[in-house]
């Protein structure tokens, strides 16, 4: 492994701070007392573009401010970023399936609901529908859920899930390209499925954040659709309506997807008609950049990039009486550690010989703009930026005995992670749960789509445990709802242990002598520039 050999030192010296005594429960302390002043209720929700992120971000600024870190931004710390915001309006909107047996109509959002990201939406949709199974369209490893469809004029009914033989890697990356490419293939819409098994968020709180505003780029050239392309979900309980008069089983189907066996593609037998009313508006929401000098003057004109998302879902759909998503663990624990990590990195007496540049990002729930539109049109030169460690919604509901670094099979940071891992006693532990795309739901994909290898930090456990089961629990009782507060069980302590894994991790990688590189047989290869 690259430098292995200096692995314990070079820990050791990274996490020898002025005041060693701190223990870890001090520093998760300190650590939980950014997520309060991030997450109480007076932020509300940091929804992007409201008056609750801009005090956020004053929040954030101030931390920068104190820890000597010098701005970045094209305005100080700031990097604005230009959206139109769009809400769709369901009491004047439409939906309805038509076949054989006539026309059944569709409860907007109760049954499905319609997605405001991405672009414009189309105003009408009157459209044949087809089936495209998984939805993968993966020619480099011989699969194509569209071969044979006729996709022009059409709207694609996608299920959860993929074939156990291909990486969640790679089925999470062509996921993230789907609507961009059926667009290009004249398709009009594209309706996702979730099997039943596979539901992360109940149905009814999907509906709850359905009146959440949407957002895409003001930038027309940024968009991934260029045209009116129309995004929906589909109610779980109800999938069996899409297939009837098809011939086919939709139970069947979603067993077979659960197996990830194969799911055949074929036309259905019945079309969408559907009104979409939106309301729209011009906002601007920014980023925060700051950086931490590198020690090296051959280096530090390189930068690491720690990432963490500032943005929640603000004051949304009343839940109990609640109406603040506050979003503790999604992110402002994320933005919490990088602050701490930042104070690491700033006190240790081994200093970083390239540069540490912070992006503390927007509108990460609104489909990853603020980390795509930084990672497009960063604040230092593209090429300059050698990795980035992202931080989101790591869960400190369970000890930390293991980590799981999304993406450390596929380059060089895979050995980096490891050699801290050794140091530390933390092994590494795959994936638990590889279909349900974490891969491309943070914002360390944005960096990779750039080509620049990255890195998404988890706590470590397998499928079947009881960790397993209180990660699963948590999804589905707390996750994208108010209850994501500041009142819900927590254990600072084992935060503070993930901070320092990835403190060691960034200070490796910051005074390795070579750049990390992606993997010889990595899909993402690709993309590096």
């Amino acid at each position: 492994m690259r430098l292995s050999c200096l692995a314990l030192p070079l820990l050791a010296l990274a996490l020898a701070l002025p005041a060693q005594a701190e223990t870890d429960a001090q520093k998760g302390a300190r650590w939980w007392n950014h997520v309060q002043a991030i997450a109480n209720d007076a932020m509300e929700g940091r929804g992007t573009g409201t008056p609750g992120y801009d005090r956020a971000a004053d929040y954030v600024i101030g931390q920068m401010q104190a820890l000597g870190l010098k701005p970045a931004g094209v305005e100080g710390y700031k990097q604005p970023v230009a959206f139109v915001e769009q809400v769709i309006l369901p009491d004047q909107s439409r939906a309805a399936l038509a076949g054989p047996q006539g026309e059944a109509a569709l409860a907007v959002p109760g049954d499905i609901i319609f997605s405001g990201s991405g672009g414009p939406v189309p105003e009408a949709i009157d459209a044949p529908i087809v089936f495209a199974g998984y939805g993968l369209h993966l020619p480099e490893v011989g699969h194509d859920d569209f071969a044979g469809l006729d996709l022009k004029g059409k709207v694609v009914v996608v299920l959860s899930g993929g074939p156990v033989g291909i990486s969640g890697a790679l089925k999470s990356h062509a996921r993230s390209e789907r609507a961009q490419w059926l667009a290009a293939q004249g398709a009009v819409g594209l309706i996702a499925l979730v099997t039943p098994k596979q539901v992360e968020i109940p149905w009814s709180r999907r509906v709850a954040l359905a009146s959440a505003p949407a957002l895409y780029y003001a930038d027309v050239t940024l968009r991934e659709t260029r045209t009116a392309f129309l995004g929906a979900q589909f109610d779980p309980a109800k999938s069996a309506l899409l297939f009837a008069g098809s011939g086919q089983d939709f139970d069947a189907i979603a067993a077979a997807a659960d197996a990830s066996a194969p799911v055949a593609s074929f036309p259905l037998a019945v079309r969408l008609k559907a009104q979409v009313a939106a309301k729209r508006r011009d906002l601007s929401s920014p980023n925060l950049v700051g950086v931490l000098p590198g020690s090296d003057p051959k280096l530090r004109g390189e930068y690491v990039v720690l990432s963490a998302h500032l943005d929640g879902y603000g004051v949304g759909t009343p839940i109990k009486g609640d109406a603040i998503y506050n979003g503790a663990f999604d992110n402002a624990s994320g933005v919490a550690s990088l602050l701490e990590i930042a104070r690491a990195l700033k006190a240790g007496t081994v200093k970083p010989k390239r540069s540490i540049l912070f992006a503390f990002v927007t509108a990460e729930e609104k489909g990853l703009l603020g980390a795509r539109y930084f990672a497009r049109r960063p604040t230092v030169p593209q090429a300059s930026i050698v990795a980035d460690l992202n931080f989101d919604m790591a869960l400190p509901i369970f000890p930390l005995t293991s980590v799981t670094p999304i993406g450390y099979d596929q380059s060089s940071l895979g050995q980096d992670a490891a050699a801290v891992s050794t140091a530390m006693g933390l092994p590494i532990t795959p994936d638990p749960f590889p279909d349900r795309n974490v891969f491309i739901r943070s914002d360390q994909y944005a960096f990779i789509r750039e080509g620049i290898p990255a890195l998404f930090f988890k706590y470590g456990f397998k499928a079947g445990t009881p960790e397993a089961k209180m990660e699963k629990a948590w999804r589905a009782n707390l996750y994208h709802s108010p209850f994501d507060d500041l009142n819900q069980p927590v254990l600072p302590a084992e935060s503070a242990k993930l901070n320092d894994y990835v403190t060691a991790v960034a200070l490796r990688v910051a005074n390795s002598a070579a750049r990390p590189r992606w993997n010889d047989d990595s899909f993402f290869k690709r993309f590096a520039k």
